[in-house]
Formats: structure tokens, sequence, C-alpha cells
């Protein structure tokens, strides 16, 4: 589904990223994880051609993204960002409603797939009346999560989609978010921080700091086969309880 060929990444002559080779194959599911600042965002960010390499080319379904795809490309992709990235002044229906309405979808086309995603993502119907703001951190993630998904698009990109959720709530969407993603069979590729919240939701896991891939494997890759000492390091710093 994606392919990153020699990608490199900078902003204002800071690399973002550096040389990275990544293949994200159809129907699977991986986490992108590292540090603040490591190139977990800047990744998604050319997935999406929300950026430009300087170096090396994105394939998106085998072929380049080039400008004149961009647009076309972002339409077949589902994005969720960290709290959910919701209009504010649009109820929760309208804001499902944006790119449907756009690609001439019917409101009874729009509603009834709202319905069913509400049912699939475990959101109360009456939840799609409400704007964000009366809604919970829960039911706002919830939303957005069905916006990517409205189109019925190949892939998803997520982006901290958890992060800013307490640790009850986020206990319960991981729960429900699991499942969802093996019975949809889209491609994902998530971002985060949290390692136990990677190993948790994705088979594969891609280790990056500085811009560069560290490791790539699963988590018990990560664990007892670590590639260097800052995968031991990232390994060991996760909080246990005493």
């Amino acid at each position: 589904m994606f392919t990153l060929e020699d990608v490199s990444l900078r902003y204002a002559g800071a690399a973002a990223l550096d040389a990275v080779s990544l293949r994200f194959a159809a129907g699977t599911v991986t986490a992108v994880i590292g540090s603040s600042g490591s190139g977990k965002s800047s990744l998604l960010r050319l997935l999406l051609g929300l950026a430009q390499p300087q170096q090396g080319r994105v394939l998106v379904e085998g072929a380049p993204l080039t400008p004149e795809r961009r647009l076309a490309v972002r339409r077949r992709i589902g994005y969720v960002i960290q709290e959910g990235g919701l209009f504010p002044h649009l109820s929760a229906r309208d804001n499902l409603a944006l790119l449907p309405r756009h690609l001439g979808w019917s409101g009874a086309r729009i509603d009834a797939r709202a319905a069913d995603l509400a049912a699939l993502a475990r959101l109360p119907a009456s939840a799609l009346r409400r704007r964000p703001a009366q809604l919970s951190g829960g039911e706002r993630q919830r939303v957005a999560l069905m916006r990517a998904l409205m189109t019925d698009p190949p892939a998803l990109l997520l982006d901290e989609p958890l992060g800013a959720l307490d640790p009850i709530v986020r206990y319960e969407l991981q729960e429900q978010v699991r499942p969802l993603f093996a019975a949809l069979g889209k491609t994902v590729v998530l971002v985060t921080h949290d390692l136990a919240e990677a190993a948790f939701l994705a088979p594969r896991l891609v280790l990056m700091r500085h811009g560069r891939v560290v490791q790539d494997g699963t988590f018990e890759d990560l664990r007892d086969r670590p590639a260097d000492d800052f995968v031991r390091q990232f390994v060991a710093a996760q909080r246990r309880l005493p």
C-alpha cells in the first residue's frame, strides 16, 4: 500500500527524516513509535502527501505520490489526529458528512453510513446530533475515527489518536479498536509514543530515533533482541507499577 524509498525530509535545515526506507503492505497494522521529535508524525505527513521529501520517493499503491495525485490519494485515506480535529461548530453527524457531501453523497446515504459506523464504534445514536463540546473525550475520538472511515478508505493513518484521553477511556478504546482493525482489514499506520499501546494494537512495531529507523519487528524482537542500547533503554523506560 505505502512505500518509502530512501526518503529524507528537512524543515529549516533540520532533518525530520533521514534516508528512511519502509514498506507498509496492504491490510497490515503497523505502529510507529519513538520519543518526541523522532520523525513519527513527519512520516505520516509524507504518506498523506502533506509534505514533500527533499530526497527519495513515496509510493502509494505502487505509484509515486506526485503533486497531481495528492488530492485523489488523500480522499482514499482516513486520517485521525490527536484530540480528533473535529470542527466545533458542526454536529458530529455534520462532521462525518463533510467529505461524503463533497463527493456528492445524498443525505440519506450519509445518515445510513453514519448509523452503521456508530453501531460499529459503539457510539450512541443520540451523540450524532451533538457538537464536539457536548461529547466526552472518548465519544469525540469515536467520531474522529468514524469520520476517517466514512468513505470506506483502504488505509487509515492515526497520529496519537488516544493520547489525550484519560487512562480508563483510553483502555476501553484500545479494547474496541484492536478487533475493529482486524474486522476492517485495512492498512493501518498508527503513531504513538506508548510502547504498551503499540504492542497491544499492532503486530509490527517500527521504532524511530532522530529521523531514522532503529528497529523494525515485533514487540518480542524489541524486548528480547534489541538492535542497540537505545532500543534496550526505550523498552526498559516503560513505567511499571511498584
